[in-house]
Order: structure tokens, then sequence, then C-alpha cells
């Protein structure tokens, strides 16, 4: 299956959005509470740093590993969005596009919070 250009980066776009939906956003942080500990450790400044520790048990630790590293989420989030793209396109046409949209505008969010 050949892809095109403005679809690899549609799926790429859409891929970074929902990973970081899983990994980082408060509002799936109720399903990463079932597979991660989130641990709070104040250094000697007072700045405070969260180490994700995977929780015990096959299942749980699988889970907590996948979900504590970015890289590993991604991997799978792009392997189900491009199975779903080539399995069911009518469902996936809609869900990659409104991710890609989401991405593009926290990418220019995170641009101009940085930039002002």
């Amino acid at each position: 299956m050949d892809i095109t250009f403005l679809e690899l980066l549609l799926l790429g776009l859409a891929s970074f959005r929902l990973t970081r939906l899983f990994v980082y956003d408060k509002i799936t942080a109720f399903i990463r509470n079932v597979f991660i500990k989130e641990i709070e450790e104040k250094d000697e400044n007072g700045e405070e740093t969260v180490y994700l520790i995977p929780k015990d048990g096959v299942i749980k630790g699988f889970f907590g590993e996948l979900l504590s590293c970015y890289w590993c989420t991604g991997v799978w989030s792009s392997l189900g969005l491009y199975g779903l793209y080539v399995s069911l396109p009518t469902i996936a046409v809609p869900v990659i596009i409104i991710l890609a949209i989401s991405a593009v505008a926290a990418i220019i969010e995170t641009v101009i919070q940085n930039w002002l």
C-alpha cells in the first residue's frame, strides 16, 4: 500500500497527539493510575521531580512500563492508528484528522508560550 506525504504527516501528527494524551494529559490520568505509581521527590532547591514507577504484576507491570515510556507508547499508538486506517478507514480518517488538528494546535500553543 502506497502512502502519500499528506497521509504520513496526518498519521504522524495524530500519533504524536495520541501518545501525549496517554502519557501526559490529565484527562487520561485515571488510566495511567491503574498501571503506574507516581513518586514525587524534592531536591535541595525545593523543586519537585515526579518519577513514574510501574506497578507490580505481569499485566500491570507491562502496561506500566509502556505508559511510562513516551517512545514505547508512540510506537504502539502509531501501530494502532495505522492498523485502524488500513482496516477501517471510514472510522479512522475522522479520528486521525481530529488528533492531527489537536497536535497542530498544541504545537502552535507551545511555540507561542515559549515565544512570549
